[in-house]
């Protein structure tokens, strides 16, 4: 069974790029929903498809470098890895 989510976010998306260590690696980012997520979200929704079994997010493709550091604003001196 799939638990579909949909939650409109009225231009208040927010998130953190958190590294391997649990440290920020990209400062915060807020406004529209990022282009990678996935879904139709038109930049306003998130919508999640997630497996009640695993709990995995089955509808996630990870986002690429150049998605990543067009999103956040990294600290000094951190490079963006592979993708997360």
């Amino acid at each position: 069974m799939t638990i579909k989510i949909c939650g409109k976010t009225s231009d208040l998306f927010s998130a953190h790029l958190i590294g391997e260590d649990g440290k920020i690696k990209g400062e915060n980012y807020s406004g529209y929903v990022p282009d990678w997520m996935p879904g139709e979200h038109y930049g306003d929704y998130v919508q999640l498809d997630i497996d009640m079994a695993t709990g995995r997010i089955l509808n996630w493709i990870p986002p690429t470098r150049v998605q990543l550091a067009d999103t956040f604003k990294f600290k000094r001196g951190v490079k963006v890895g592979k993708p997360i």
